[in-house]
Formats: C-alpha cells, sequence, structure tokens
C-alpha cells in the first residue's frame, strides 16, 4: 500500500475525532415558503451557517461525473463523489459513450442476448420506465428495443416499473403511453413486443440492501411467474390504479400482469434471455441475486427458468453482481477510505438500511465489504418497514446514539454517517413530513455537535445532493408536490473543537461533492493525494 501512504501536515497532529455528517437530500433552496429545509425549525444549522469555515458545493451534473448539468445529483454518484475525492464519470455519461461509439452492442453480454432472440426465445427488459437519470432512463429503452427490431429479434417483453420519485408522482403515463405505442408500431411489422408485467417501484423489485425482500417477490412473481392481477395493457393498470385510490401515486402501484384471456403474456421461460436495464446499483442488485444464485434463499421462487441474465452494468464488483453485463462500470479506486486505511486511521461509519450501502458500498467506490476490518467499523440500523411519511424520524435518534457513543469511545480518528431524512421523507411529497423529517436532523444534529466539542473534536456537515429543500411545482396554476432531486447547492460546514484557529479556507473556485475527500484528509492532519480535487481548507 506505499502508493497510498499520507504524507502528514507540519505541525502538531490534530487530536480528537473528524465526525463527518451526511444530511442526505438537504440542499440549500429557495428559502420561501416552497423550502422545506428553510421552513422547518432548524436551531442547530441556522447557527453552524454562521461559522467562518463553510462554503457551499455542487452536487449535480457535470461535478458529480453526470453527462450534463441539467442532470440532478443523486445519492449513489453523491457518495462515490465523497469517497473517491474526484470526479468519476457515472453510469449514464457512461452509456451515452458506449451508444455513440458501438460499444453497448458489441459485447459477449449483448451478444449472447442477441442469439438467443435470434433462435425464437423471448427477449426480456426489466426496468424502470422514466427520464430521471438516477436509476435508469428511458431513452436507453428506446435504443435497446429499436435495436432489437432491427436486428430481427422476433420477441420482446417489457416489465416496466413505475417511477414517481425521480420524476412526478403521478407521471407514468407519460412514459408508457409511447413505450406502448411503440411497442404496437414494432409488432405491426410482424414482430411479438409488448409489457408483460409492471409495478411502482417501492412495493415491485426495486429493494435495496435488505430492506423488505417481500418487493422483490413481488417483483419475481409478476415478471417470472405471471402472478398479479391481470390487465389487457400497462396502461390500463396504472389508468385503473389511479380511478380505484386517487391519492395512490406511481412508486406504489401494485405489481400487475398482462394477460390475454386470462393467460399472462411476459412470463420468462427456459432458455430466454434478460436484460435488467438500471444502471445504477443499490436497487439493482436483489433481483439480480434472485436470478444469478443457484443457492438463493431470500424468498421462495417456486420456479427458476434457466435463462441469461445480464445488468446494464454489474452492480456489485466485489461480489460479482450479476455475473453478467452490458457495460462495465465505474472503476473508482485509490479511494478515501483505502488512503485512511492505509495510513492506520481507525474508522467507523453508520445509516440506516436505507443508507447504509452508501456510507460503505459507493463511499468505497462500488466495493462491498470492510477495506480493513481491524481498522473500520460498519453499522447499519434497521429501516421501519413503512412508507416514510408515516415516521419522518425514521432511526436518525438510534444512529445518533450510536454515533455519540462512538465519539464518546475515543477508539476512532474519522466517523462518517449518514441521516437518510431529508431524502427518503422528501420522496414522498408530503410537506408537514418533510419539515418533521429535517427537523429531526437538525435536532439529532446538535447531539453529535455536543460530543464533538466535549470530545475536542472536528464537526463536518454536508450533504450528498438536494431534495428536501423544493415541496412543490406549479403547473396549470396549480401547486404539485415535487418528489424528485433537485439541482441546488448543498451546504459544507466545519466547526473546529480545536482551540486555536487551526484551517482557513483556501478559495476554491466552484467547489462539488468531490473537494470533500481531501478536505477531510487535510482535517484529519494528512496532505492530500495530488490527483483529488483540491481541498476547501488548508492548515494554518
Amino acid at each position: 500500500m506505499k502508493d497510498l501512504a499520507l504524507k502528514p501536515l507540519p505541525g502538531e497532529q490534530i487530536k480528537g475525532p473528524v465526525v463527518f455528517v451526511i444530511m442526505d437530500g438537504i440542499g440549500i433552496g429557495s428559502r420561501d415558503e416552497n423550502d422545506g429545509v428553510y421552513m422547518a425549525y432548524t436551531p442547530v444549522l441556522d447557527l453552524l451557517q454562521e461559522e467562518p469555515l463553510q462554503t457551499t458545493l455542487k452536487a449535480h451534473g457535470l461535478a458529480v461525473g453526470l453527462p450534463t448539468d441539467g442532470d440532478m445529483g443523486n445519492s449513489e454518484v453523491g457518495h462515490n463523489a465523497l469517497g473517491a475525492g474526484r470526479i468519476i464519470a457515472q453510469g449514464a455519461r457512461l452509456i451515452n459513450e458506449a451508444i455513440a461509439n458501438g460499444t453497448l452492442f458489441s459485447g459477449e453480454s449483448w451478444q449472447e442476448v442477441e442469439k438467443r432472440g435470434k433462435e425464437g426465445k423471448t427477449v426480456h427488459f426489466i426496468g424502470l420506465v422514466s427520464d430521471g437519470n438516477v436509476h435508469s432512463n428511458v431513452h436507453y429503452l428506446y435504443t435497446l428495443l429499436d435495436h432489437c427490431a432491427e436486428s430481427g429479434i422476433e420477441h420482446v417483453r417489457l416489465h416496466g416499473l413505475l417511477d414517481g420519485r425521480d420524476v412526478g408522482q403521478k407521471s407514468a403515463l407519460q412514459y408508457f403511453e409511447p413505450l406502448e405505442q411503440r411497442l404496437t408500431e414494432i409488432s405491426a411489422t410482424g414482430k411479438d413486443y409488448r409489457f408483460g408485467s409492471g409495478g411502482g417501484r417501492m412495493v415491485t423489485t426495486m429493494d435495496r440492501y435488505g430492506a423488505d425482500w417481500n418487493v422483490v417477490e413481488n417483483g419475481w412473481k409478476a415478471h417470472v411467474l405471471g402472478e398479479g392481477r391481470q390487465f389487457s395493457s400497462a396502461c390500463e393498470a396504472i389508468r385503473t390504479s389511479y380511478e380505484e385510490d386517487p391519492d395512490m401515486t406511481d412508486q406504489y402501484v401494485e405489481s400487475f400482469v398482462i394477460a390475454e384471456k386470462g393467460k399472462p403474456v411476459g412470463t420468462i421461460e427456459d432458455g430466454d434471455a434478460v436484460v435488467f436495464f438500471n444502471f445504477r446499483g443499490d436497487r439493482a442488485i436483489e433481483l439480480s441475486r434472485a436470478f444469478d444464485e443457484d443457492d438463493f434463499n431470500e424468498f421462495d421462487r417456486k420456479r427458476v427458468p434457466d435463462v441469461y441474465y445480464a445488468g446494464m452494468m454489474q452492480y456489485d464488483g466485489d461480489a460479482k453482481i450479476p455475473e453478467n453485463y452490458l457495460i462495465n462500470p465505474p472503476v473508482i479506486g485509490r479511494t478515501l477510505g483505502e488512503y485512511l486505511c492505509a495510513a492506520g486511521i481507525t474508522s467507523f461509519a453508520i445509516a440506516e438500511t436505507q443508507k447504509f450501502g452508501h456510507v460503505t458500498y459507493f463511499w468505497n467506490g462500488n466495493k462491498s465489504g470492510y477495506i480493513d476490518r481491524d481498522l473500520e467499523k460498519y453499522v447499519e440500523i434497521p429501516s421501519d418497514k413503512v412508507t416514510f411519511e408515516k415516521k419522518p424520524w425514521m432511526k436518525a435518534v438510534e444512529v445518533t446514539d450510536s454515533v455519540v457513543e462512538a465519539i464518546e469511545s475515543g477508539e476512532y480518528q474519522f466517523i462518517r454517517l449518514n441521516y437518510a431524512n431529508g431524502d427518503m421523507v422528501g420522496h414522498t411529497g408530503f410537506e408537514a413530513a418533510v419539515r418533521i423529517a429535517v427537523e429531526t436532523v437538525d435536532f439529532c444534529l446538535g447531539r453529535v455537535l455536543k460530543a464533538v466539542k466535549k470530545a475536542g473534536g472536528i464537526l463536518a456537515v454536508s450533504a450528498d445532493h438536494g431534495n428536501a429543500d423544493c415541496l412543490y411545482t406549479e403547473k396549470n396554476g396549480k401547486r404539485v408536490p415535487m418528489v424528485a432531486h433537485t439541482t441546488n447547492p448543498v451546504p459544507f460546514i466545519v466547526k473546529d473543537f480545536g482551540g486555536e484557529r487551526r484551517f482557513a479556507l483556501t478559495g476554491v473556485s466552484d467547489p462539488g461533492l468531490p473537494n470533500v475527500g481531501a478536505t477531510l484528509i487535510t482535517l484529519l492532519g494528512y496532505s492530500p493525494p495530488p490527483d483529488y480535487e483540491p481541498s476547501l481548507l488548508e492548515k494554518v
């Protein structure tokens, strides 16, 4: 690990822990009634925003490796950027490049998919149908469908998941209607292209971190077995859901199956090919395991077809999930965690289930497991299995209890934690719940602040992207809940309880989340690696 050696900064070594708080989904908004962070009671955050060591960071677009500055940030790329210390080309950008240079369809995995399709087997596409560009992008799906048609593949089934989180709450039809039309057009040429199943992303297929395997089981039943409420089309299923429950939003639409004369049209059978076209990993890993693992035991699959399964990307490089994939994922080495372990720095990482993988897997460059178990401790607080507006406080108190205990133990030089509330509750669109979520984070932040002060340590506070900072948009003169992430900047604040003034802002121009890696290394008393984005602070 010689190439990961960090050089200590001159002068006395920093004492006391460096504690980094990630307020997930809490950005800097319009500071009016549309800003859920501004509208919440946040005395601790208000006081911290008066600190001299503070700035704002870009958390979206090019600053975090996305294709354009019109792309909102998300928790995956945000934590990648925080943990990598530099800008990494992310999923959407890599796919754009693969489409442009033709490599999307030239690899071994796609060649096997295409081979099976040309042999008369069905090619199935599973994934999120929206242009949110966080987990997937419907435009990539059109590219896949058109290529199948041009290649002479006769049978295609689409298993579409409704979004309602990264796009409007009830926007599914604007994506599903033109898709159904496109499938109909292709089928008119003598082919057989249609929807097979679907459902809302929070109840069908897209669970993460083992929070609720019933969600994946629902998807397996619908996509693979053809079990579920039957409809003649995906759009009929969506419209019926809206009619039966006017308060229903896309992400919670019940799993459905497309059928003719009572028989499902899209079951997955032996010899078929299956492509999960989501590019983000966290909510794609569990279904991938269900297809790939022979000894899978998270739920009873009932029937396991012998298929060729591939992800748009490999979602977990360490665990090799899935085995087959269309595009190589971002290669992220020399992460902050690797440098700290090489320096012998003890660290503690914690979050509740909904964000646990973000402070571990994504933070460590899309690698699962420990870097050095002797130096690191990862703690997961199990999330409640309820919709988040019902308990907007989530598990923030339990996370805080563990963090305070870790600080008081004196065992850890670096502690990182994620408060999930601002993002997870922000996605629900319930304004009162969003304010409670933000206020919960502020209250807990106050407890962490006191513990860091008592230990004589350093507190750093930021966020991975915005969400709670925008409550609604205007549409036809009416307020529509804003449930997606924002492109707003996020705060970065440092409170040093080490006594004398030890740090000053460096004045980095136009900083973003990747600058945080070098900054944390500086706070820990070391000189950052030369290929990291510049530190926001310098020792004085």
